[in-house]
């Protein structure tokens, strides 16, 4: 048995164990914690599995951002654990029992897969030179399934508009969440000064190398999100008005440029979001672009929550 078999096998079992402990932890905050940590280790199994496009997204979404929403929403929710006190037994036997028949469900659906399994993949490559990228994920993802990803942003947007909605009439228009302030000589201030500029950088650098390698628009407006997140936590910076015009045109540009797109290409190409073939890659890198902008804000003002405080400083 070589030493990776030994790994896969004991990371396998962590994150088995690890997932079962965040379920039946009684702690709100315990199992956000270990919910963070479950993400992060699904990460490392993604780039077992060599999908490193997944590995990334998981670690930004499931152990980054997500992470901090969890804590977020476990903070306001602090009678939660009281409240899990009283739940009656046979409902926890129940939600487990539904869980063990859902992941036998999964199991078996696996197992009866033909091998090999039916597969677009062959089709993926054999036309991946129509768009020349390189990478095929980004050419999965920005050409056959162009449609279901230009959709993904606008449910973003929708989420977006949602949280909006729950702000009261006083704080319409005005700055998602509270004013943030911390230590000055703390810790957190200084990582908040450090890594942003390190963070912008990786951010840019991942979405410009998703057209041939693992990256791209969601991964590096994730990382982007997160340095704004980590400004915005410390009280270096502050959430913006949702009033403002900029702020609204950043949520709207990417979604309103892959439409315009989309409809180019059904006005020149007889087919909606048809790329062509001389304009493939740039129509591509400019949507990829405009679509990472408005996912750091979007996942940003996303963990900000509803507008809660007046638009003056």
């Amino acid at each position: 048995m070589s030493i990776a078999t030994v790994f896969e096998i004991v990371l396998a079992a962590v994150v088995l164990g690890l997932g079962v402990w965040t379920i039946v932890v009684p702690e709100t905050f315990s199992a956000t914690v270990g919910f963070v940590a479950y993400g992060l280790l699904v990460a490392l199994v993604w780039v077992r599995l060599d999908a490193v496009d997944v590995a990334l997204t998981e670690a930004a979404i499931g152990g980054g951002l997500g992470g901090v929403l969890l804590l977020g929403a476990a903070a306001r929710l602090r009678d939660a654990d009281l409240m899990a006190e009283k739940t009656p037994g046979t409902l926890r036997a129940s939600a487990a029992a539904l869980s063990v028949l859902m992941a036998a469900a999964l199991a078996g659906a696996v197992l009866v897969l033909p091998d090999p399994a039916p597969t677009l993949a062959p089709a993926a490559v054999a036309k991946a030179g129509a768009t020349s990228l390189s990478n095929p994920v980004t050419n999965v993802l920005m050409a056959f399934r162009a449609m279901d990803t230009m959709l993904e942003k606008i449910v973003l947007l929708l989420a977006v508009v949602g949280v909006w909605s729950l702000a009261s009439d006083f704080a319409w228009g005005g700055r998602p969440g509270p004013r943030h302030e911390a230590d000055p000589r703390g810790v957190l201030v200084f990582l908040a000064r450090l890594l942003p500029p390190i963070g912008i950088v990786v951010g840019i650098h991942v979405l410009w190398a998703g057209a041939d390698q693992p990256g791209g628009a969601f991964q590096g407006g994730a990382i982007l999100a997160s340095m704004w997140l980590l400004a915005i936590m410390t009280g270096l910076a502050d959430t913006p008005s949702v009033s403002l015009r900029w702020i609204r045109l950043i949520l709207v540009a990417g979604p309103g440029l892959f439409l315009v797109v989309g409809l180019v290409g059904l006005l020149f190409d007889d087919a909606f979001l048809s790329y062509p073939p001389a304009l493939a890659k740039p129509l591509i890198l400019g949507i990829e672009v405009t679509m990472t902008l408005t996912i750091a804000a979007t996942l940003g003002l996303l963990l900000a929550g509803a507008p809660e405080r007046s638009a003056q400083p």
